[in-house]
């Protein structure tokens, strides 16, 4: 990056970094560390859920996502507006009546403390788990722009964010994250306007999107219904309303966000909106991937988009990788000259045989790289000569340093940046709220006064933070880092929507059964996703409907024993 982008980028992140601080420094008690007062708005409340679901990863490895699967992951949030719907009916007015930390506090209610602790802990797992993928995201860019041990970075990063969330708490997070999203939102827009203005001379922007369709890359939706499909309609509709009902009504990180709203009205609206503005979001994002694609199917594009590991690459095996490379011009001249060939005949009017013959080679060309491509992975990972074991999300990033004018990319790394920090704050400050007052409080004998509390809140901030930074370092082997985390999210967040389901619509159940389902729950969808059996996505209405027929069935056999 040159010095520009380097200003850019640091003034901006030490603005908003002393804004969190400023923001969150006096902490009154642990009510106001732990739920901001409860004085957040309508759109305090929409923002903190868009940002706290759209992390690094989102802006990172959802244009490498379409880039090399095409667009269909948007089908994974077909779900969510019905959710959002059925959460603000039925889950915020029983949190806010309640008024309660966390949303497993309802359950040691509902049932009892056992069912409390043991939820928490499957929330626990699962977003530690998930936050520390997230924390490895924006190191990827750190390691890349100063070529940097991406371990060092790991903890560089974590530990950045980690200054304003343990000093700050609720309201720092808050506060931050609404000019966080404000800022991620306007660059990528911008970056977006980029890559079709990238596109070589004459090529519009119904071009990219004709070369892009062409490629197979516009496929947003798929009404085969097959299991073991990860993206489908049915897949996306089925299973992302429950992993969208579980996420956004069981998942303390993001119920955090509206149970500290002023009234049950604001957490409604924040709610509701941001069901309605998701899906145009994540299409646009992902769009950006496939222009990409288009980009470089009339650009060269790189060997591989991870530039340090294709230079150690060429020390390591500089024979092997000089006749890749030999490769890898001969067939991108060739596919340089048949997407011009297919543009050519789109505006000429040729006939449909001519078009069919050239989108089929212009096919076949992409596969012989695409198969190039797989080779020259494979013997970068064959060598140990990166701890990737892709280079999916380095797509966007090659885009940006190699593509963007001077400040415009210190500027959109800053963004990315600062998506990061809000999504992973505020899963930082969710892991803290739970431990602290579900299990720490929970099991303890002697209750915490105010002092006390607030203390261990920020002990608990600071334990998880060096949690997820270990967790980080295990991520490169994760291969697509949105996939990853929602991948994890649905081993859990079945089984914790279940719980709630009983919860909620059962009145006659027993307690005990209640916690035997959930143990059996649990097991039962690890093992199927070890099997392999079906999609992730499906894993989610799984888990809910295995707790709900668990515990009916136990507390009928309960009952007639």
């Amino acid at each position: 990056m040159s010095g520009i982008d380097w200003i850019v980028m640091m003034l901006t992140l030490t603005v908003m970094l002393l804004y969190g601080v400023l923001v969150g420094r006096k902490q009154r008690n642990s009510q106001s560390y732990l739920k901001g007062d409860n004085q957040m708005r309508w759109y305090m409340v929409l923002f903190g859920v868009m940002a706290t679901q759209a992390s690094a990863i989102t802006f990172i490895a959802e244009p490498g996502q379409a880039y090399t699967d095409g667009m269909r992951f948007v089908q994974y949030y077909f779900g969510m507006p019905l959710a959002m719907i059925v959460i603000c009916v039925t889950f915020i007015p029983i949190f806010q009546k309640l008024n309660v930390y966390t949303a497993y506090e309802y359950l040691a209610q509902r049932f009892d403390k056992r069912t409390r602790v043991l939820t928490s802990l499957l929330f626990l797992l699962s977003r530690g788990l998930s936050t520390g993928i997230s924390i490895y995201a924006p190191s990827i860019i750190l390691s890349s722009i100063l070529h940097w041990n991406i371990y060092l970075t790991n903890v560089l990063m974590g530990g950045i964010l980690l200054i304003y969330t343990y000093i700050g708490g609720a309201k720092a997070v808050a506060h931050t994250q609404k000019w966080q999203f404000l800022i991620i939102l306007a660059t990528m827009s911008f970056a977006g306007f980029l890559v079709v203005k990238n596109m070589p001379h004459g090529t519009s922007f119904g071009d990219a999107l004709y070369l892009a369709g062409k490629s197979g890359k516009l496929n947003v939706i798929n009404t085969k219904f097959d299991l073991k499909d990860k993206y489908n309609i049915w897949s996306g509709l089925i299973g992302g309303f429950f992993l969208a009902l579980s996420y956004f009504g069981t998942d303390q990180s993001q119920v955090g966000r509206y149970i500290s709203a002023k009234d049950t009205t604001n957490s409604r609206m924040g709610l509701l909106l941001n069901g309605l503005v998701k899906i145009p979001m994540q299409f646009g994002i992902l769009l950006i991937g496939a222009l990409i694609f288009a980009l470089f199917s009339m650009k060269p594009a790189p060997m591989t988009f991870n530039n340090d590991a294709w230079q150690a690459l060429q020390k390591h095996s500089p024979k092997e990788a000089a006749m890749l490379e030999t490769q890898h011009t001969q067939l991108e001249k060739q596919l340089q000259n048949e997407s011009a060939v297919l543009l050519q005949q789109r505006h000429s009017g040729a006939s449909a045989i001519s078009k069919n013959e050239a989108i089929q080679s212009f096919r076949n060309t992409q596969a012989k790289l695409n198969a190039l491509h797989t080779k020259t992975q494979t013997a970068i990972n064959s060598a140990s000569l990166t701890p990737e074991d892709n280079d999916t999300n380095y797509i966007f990033l090659y885009f940006v340093k190699n593509n963007l004018p001077v400040g415009l990319i210190g500027l959109l790394f800053a963004a990315i940046f600062l998506a990061n920090w809000g999504s992973t704050s505020a899963a930082l400050h969710s892991l803290a709220v739970s431990s602290l007052v579900d299990v720490q409080e929970q099991l303890s004998k002697e209750k915490p006064d105010e002092t006390m509390r607030l203390k261990y809140g920020k002990l608990h901030t600071l334990l998880w933070g060096i949690f997820c930074i270990l967790v980080a370092f295990l991520a490169s082997k994760m291969g697509s880092l949105i996939e990853a985390v929602n991948v994890l999210g649905s081993i859990f967040y079945g089984t914790i929507l279940g719980i709630f389901l009983v919860a909620f619509y059962i009145k006659k159940i027993n307690t005990k059964v209640v916690f035997g389902s959930i143990i059996l729950t649990q097991i039962l969808v690890v093992v199927i996703y070890f099997l392999n059996i079906i999609s992730f996505l499906w894993l989610n209405v799984i888990g809910a409907a295995a707790v709900v027929l668990f515990a009916i069935a136990g507390t009928a056999l309960w009952r007639k024993q």
